[in-house]
């Protein structure tokens, strides 16, 4: 199985790009080392208050655009070398990771240095990568995950229902809350009537992504105010993402973690990678279902804007058909540069997604890292097999220096022993022959 490695919004992934004398300016060592300090601080503060143990551990920052690493660790295998009270070292660079990678026999937390400097996002990354590190160390991490069914109208609607009735419950307290939290899980479960093969899938990923979420906004916001007011902002963009596939469970496992969290729920009685959140809410509140939830959530979904929705949706539809046409002809009319897929590793925005019925998806943006080099599109977009074996982008003004391919709106390092080939129209990649 391909492995799909997935941050979205402000977490985009690590990626060798072209510009390996270039830095990020404003990190040195110096700055490693009071980040580091600030991350221990916070977990302090926690202190295992909300996991049953403080996540402080190992973190590895890294300077996307280098590889350079930064450390509070050192490796058990001496990769990293010390430098002052931190420890530095490259990347490997045919290696392209999550947010948890095992380095040199030591498992850390990965940390991407952002262009810019911001507290909140220097912080909460080592956070979400302490907190996969704390998954994996309880084996309940879940990594892989298919909810490919959240590009199916139908459940966006009942997902966008579900996500409405969540948020009255946020904004509400007492007796209001606990009938927003009812509509909700009747919608959930209307839903997951509609799917029943996905609900593991959606346990999954409400788990590894929405708990993240959660945790890192949780210990870095100072107050419930601040907290709140992430979250809502993040809802309320994830919302209006075209596709919901690779984005849904990230906000949606961490709006379930706060509704839980209010009631004092113990966190880390949590030891399965299965456990549904919204199963655990209904405990919570002692709410009773019906036998089948379709029956009543039709009619309370008139509470929750369902016109409103249905329009927004009908609307989306119209424009991916029009959109997905005229790009889709591009990949299939028009000469192409044709990559096979052998073990790739992608990075991608969530919202940046379009599923074209057979053909596959098109990716607005992405990067890409396999056998025969990396491949960065910025724009123009790419389309990938459904098999994930082939990737194509469009062949236009295609320029060849050395193992530097260039196209608009994208490039490609060859690593060596590969090459680019014409034939006819056509481009594809291929490996020398010995």
């Amino acid at each position: 199985m391909k492995r799909w490695t997935v941050l979205l919004i402000i977490f985009p992934l690590f990626f060798s790009q072209c510009k390996d004398d270039e830095g990020i300016e404003y990190f040195t060592a110096e700055k490693a080392s009071h980040y580091f300090s600030e991350v221990e601080k916070i977990c302090n503060e926690d202190d295992g208050d909300l996991w049953g143990e403080n996540l402080y551990g190992p973190i590895l920052f890294i300077d996307t655009r280098t590889r350079r690493l930064y450390s509070n660790v050192q490796d058990k295998e001496g990769l990293l070398k010390p430098r002052d009270d931190i420890f530095t070292g490259i990347f490997p660079r045919e290696e392209v990771s999550n947010y948890a990678k095992e380095f040199g026999g030591t498992l850390y937390a990965m940390a991407p240095i952002p262009e810019e400097e911001d507290y909140f996002r220097i912080t909460s990354r080592c956070i979400h990568g302490l907190f996969h590190c704390f998954q994996i160390r309880k084996n309940i991490d879940t990594p892989d995950y298919n909810t490919s069914h959240m590009g199916d109208r139908t459940a966006r609607l009942w997902l966008k229902m579900e996500w409405k009735a969540l948020e009255r419950a946020i904004r509400t307290n007492g007796e209001a809350r606990k009938q927003a939290v009812r509509d909700a899980l009747v919608f959930r479960s209307a839903r997951r009537e509609l799917y029943p093969k996905y609900i593991q899938e959606e346990n999954k990923f409400e788990n590894y992504e929405g708990l993240a979420s959660f945790t890192y906004m949780i210990l870095v916001t100072e107050s419930r105010d601040e907290y709140l007011k992430k979250l809502i902002e993040y809802y309320h963009r994830i919302y209006n993402f075209r596709s919901y596939t690779f984005s849904y469970g990230f906000v949606h496992g961490n709006i379930y973690a706060h509704l839980l969290n209010e009631t004092g729920f113990d966190f880390s009685s949590i030891d399965s990678r299965n456990f549904d959140l919204g199963a655990a809410l209904m405990k919570r509140y002692d709410i009773s279902l019906p036998e089948i939830s379709r029956d009543i959530a039709g009619s309370l979904a008139f509470s929750y804007d369902i016109d409103l929705v249905k329009e927004e949706e009908k609307q989306r539809e119209e424009q991916l058909r029009e959109g997905l046409r005229r790009r889709t002809a591009q990949f299939t009319e028009k000469p192409v540069v044709l990559l096979e897929l052998e073990s790739p590793n992608f990075s991608f925005e969530a919202e940046d997604t379009d599923p074209v019925d057979t053909l596959g998806t098109i990716y607005q943006t992405i990067r890409v890292s396999d056998n025969w080099g990396k491949l960065a599109v910025e724009e123009g977009g790419c389309l990938v097999s459904p098999n994930l074996k082939f990737l194509r982008v469009p062949a236009k003004n295609v320029e060849k220096e050395k193992q530097h391919i260039t196209g608009d709106g994208w490039h490609i390092v060859l690593n060596n022993n590969w090459e680019l080939v014409k034939v006819d129209e056509n481009y594809f990649v291929r490996k020398l022959m010995p």
